[in-house]
């Protein structure tokens, strides 16, 4: 009763067959492929083009220098 045959599961894809036809169904296919592939291949680069941070470089990112907090307090 909950669950569906392979008879349901045939008729349901008659009947997107006859909606959608073959030939806008293989384009359907084509362009989720090419999504996918295309996701995929972006987040490889993403990490491979990541520049590792110099050693004796100080980032702008959360840190401070003790000069600027010393100049602050002062004034």
């Amino acid at each position: 009763m909950g669950g569906m045959s392979w008879i349901h599961w045939l008729i349901l894809l008659v009947i997107v067959l006859l909606i959608f036809g073959t030939k806008k169904l293989r384009n359907i296919g084509a362009d989720l492929g090419g999504a996918v592939k295309g996701f995929k291949d972006g987040m490889r680069s993403n990490e491979e083009e990541k520049p590792a941070p110099p050693a004796g470089e100080i980032s702008a990112k959360g840190s401070t220098v003790e000069g600027e907090i010393k100049d602050r307090q002062k004034s």
